[in-house]
């Protein structure tokens, strides 16, 4: 049998939040019911944020209730931001919570206007609440690997152990390490997945790259070989970050499936349909994908 690797398809959340036109309620639900045609069944939806924060993002109730009146199957996260974002999320009935920290202090002040310490109260507080209801959660921890304000210097294996840490002490699931800008490299990988490992199982982590400077699949490789069996990515390398100037977009998921089939592992994505699922959502947008395989399958289908 081939190794399974888990994908976790970013897209509709991490991907859209950015786009300045207006994404309407059905467009989104049909772009995740073509992601999970194609396979992918562990999808982040939407974050619980304020409208005026994220404008793109301010239907997330409705998509909840559209999933959940039409009964999809799947893993359904939400990013909560906040208490009053927890609530929401808890009426919608989101069977997964996603929680977010940063390594990098200056990032995360401007990203989410709190220092790490108060994002981790935060995060404390929407794990206890989430646990008494037997609600999966997730931990990011962004720039782990550099920061667009502080540089590599906010690069410190010692802050990122000591954020996962306290993340698993209070409840944490599974913890996504984040490459937010992709400055990242094979060296700074291989260290600090060398340095989870020694406290940790590394079933519990899944990579976050983006490709800004094509170092993903290199990261990849270097995380595969690492031990890591689960990686975010978004279709048609969908997403950037609002606060990373000139940071690109995450991963594609078309490229890290074709990467990984090409090397026998078995991911559960059906690349055709996932290549229907990124073109009907970059049709809208108006855009191209950045994908080289999305690209080379449409040559080859022309």
């Amino acid at each position: 049998m081939k190794e399974k690797i888990k994908i976790i398809e970013v897209g509709p959340r991490d991907g859209l939040q950015n786009e300045n036109k207006p994404i309407p309620l059905e467009v989104k639900y049909r772009f995740i019911e073509n992601l999970l045609n194609a396979g992918l069944d562990n999808i982040e939806v939407s974050s619980f944020v304020r409208a005026d924060r994220i404008p793109q993002l301010n239907d997330a109730s409705d998509l909840f209730d559209l999933i959940n009146s039409n009964k999809l199957s799947g893993k359904f996260s939400a990013l909560i931001p906040n208490l009053k974002g927890l609530n929401r999320a808890f009426e919608c009935n989101a069977n997964r919570f996603a929680v977010f920290t940063a390594s990098s202090e200056t990032f995360n002040k401007k990203n989410i206007n709190s220092s790490i310490s108060e994002s981790l109260n935060l995060i404390n507080e929407v794990l206890k609440q989430a646990k008494k209801k037997s609600i999966e959660v997730r931990g990011y921890v962004s720039t782990a690997f550099g920061c667009p304000y502080e540089g590599k210097t906010a690069a410190n294996e010692d802050k990122v152990i000591e954020i996962c840490e306290k993340l698993f002490d209070w409840g944490v699931d599974e913890i996504s390490i984040g490459d937010t800008i992709g400055v990242g490299n094979p060296v700074q990988v291989r260290s600090l997945i060398k340095r989870l490992e020694k406290k940790w199982d590394l079933s519990r982590f899944a990579m976050h790259f983006h490709d800004t400077y094509s170092r993903a699949l290199g990261n990849v490789t270097k995380s595969l070989e690492c031990g890591i069996r689960k990686f975010d990515s978004a279709a048609g390398g969908l997403g950037g970050c609002p606060y990373a100037h000139g940071a690109t977009g995450n991963l594609a998921t078309e490229d890290l499936v074709h990467f990984l089939h090409d090397m026998g592992f078995e991911t559960g994505v059906d690349l055709l349909k996932l290549k229907h699922a990124s073109t009907e959502i970059f049709e809208f947008l108006g855009k191209v994908s950045t994908s080289k395989v999305h690209q080379a399958l449409g040559e080859v289908n022309e």
